[in-house]
């Protein structure tokens, strides 16, 4: 079988994971990773002698403006050029900065490459606004794809397990909002919460994906790090009730939704990404919302539910059924989400 050949440019908090995850593919091959400077994060893969997950080795090629000699003089190796490693591919991964990605689509364009791009760029990249449970076959053939953000993806996940079983009609949703990943000092230190004007983009972009749903929501910004959590509000159509225990039994049945307690020890978004920790999971990493059973209640016909969102690492699942799609892998939702889940290993404590 003929591996389905992938870059990924940038190296950052999205790339290292976007890297990982299509080495752990079976069907697919890492060629290459492309970044501009020696940050950290290409410092340690290069005290790891280049290797990442799955023991693949990580070659790394550089973007216009890069200075070799800085990475020649930290003996880091370079493969080449960018522009290299995209004749190179059959689909890049873009994770460079938001803008970056667009910039780089005039040479995926003049190689005649396939490229998915991250929430950061604008959707008017892409051909198709792309989750892989929600709208998979609209990405099936695509040239350009743009992921949603890490909030819009997890909420999809959840909205869309609920619309294909009973029908939604609308929800309203609240962004308890993580400010920054970890070791972005740009941000700088705060002790404040701050509110964005409604609606949140992940409302409007929940609507993008799904237009039969009415959605509207309020995000507010918190001085934490490790994940975000939103609570949503579900209005089912017709006037049909959901029941706690019909919405429990199906988000227990979705591969990427860990349903966890209070009671287990799980208080909020810390002890998720302890548990990824204590897993072994690379990086402390969860492909998996989690979804609070305790935060599960009706109201009158309407369901309310906290779910956590592990903002660097929620959505590469997707991003890999981006590439299922987008390469004709598979032509469906579930032979290309359920490949994707194998290789990664999601769902297997359900089993």
């Amino acid at each position: 079988m003929k591996k389905i050949r992938v870059g990924v440019a940038g190296y950052g908090t999205i790339g290292q994971r976007l890297a990982d995850g299509v080495a752990m593919q079976g069907d697919m091959e890492l060629v290459g990773i492309a970044d501009l400077a020696p940050t950290l994060s290409i410092r340690a893969l290069a005290e790891n002698d280049m290797i990442g997950a799955n023991g693949v080795k990580y070659d790394l090629y550089l973007v216009e403006g890069a200075e070799k000699s800085q990475f020649d003089e930290l003996g880091i190796p370079v493969a080449g050029t960018f522009e290299e490693l995209i004749k190179s591919v059959d689909i890049m991964l873009d994770s460079a900065p938001g803008g970056v990605g667009a910039k780089n689509k005039v040479l995926y364009e003049k190689y005649g490459v396939k490229a998915i791009f991250q929430g950061g760029e604008k959707n008017s990249v892409a051909d198709v606004f792309f989750h892989g449970y929600a709208n998979y076959e609209k990405g099936v053939g695509a040239q350009y794809l743009k992921l949603t953000s890490c909030n819009t993806t997890g909420l999809i996940r959840a909205v869309d397990a609920l619309d294909r079983e009973i029908g939604i009609e609308k929800v309203a949703i609240t962004i308890i909002r993580r400010v920054a990943d970890p070791g972005d000092y740009h941000r700088g230190l705060t002790n404040a919460l701050q509110m964005e004007k409604a609606p949140s983009h992940q409302a409007v972009d929940l609507m993008t994906i799904m237009p039969h749903v009415e959605a509207t929501g309020i995000l507010v910004h918190t001085p934490v790090t490790h994940g975000h959590i939103i609570t949503v509000l579900a209005t089912a159509k017709d006037g049909k009730k959901i029941t706690k225990e019909k919405a429990l039994e199906i988000f227990k049945k979705h591969p990427r939704i860990r349903v966890v307690s209070i009671a287990e020890g799980f208080k909020g978004n810390a002890s998720l990404f302890k548990y990824a920790r204590d897993l072994g999971n690379r990086r402390g990493d969860m492909y998996e919302i989690g979804l609070w059973e305790d935060s599960i209640v009706e109201s009158g016909n309407d369901i309310m539910f906290a779910i956590n969102i592990p903002q660097e690492s929620v959505t590469i699942p997707e991003t890999i059924d981006g590439i299922r799609a987008a390469m004709c892998m598979q032509k469906t939702r579930e032979e290309g989400t359920a490949e994707t889940n194998k290789y990664l290993n999601i769902g297997k404590f359900k089993k």
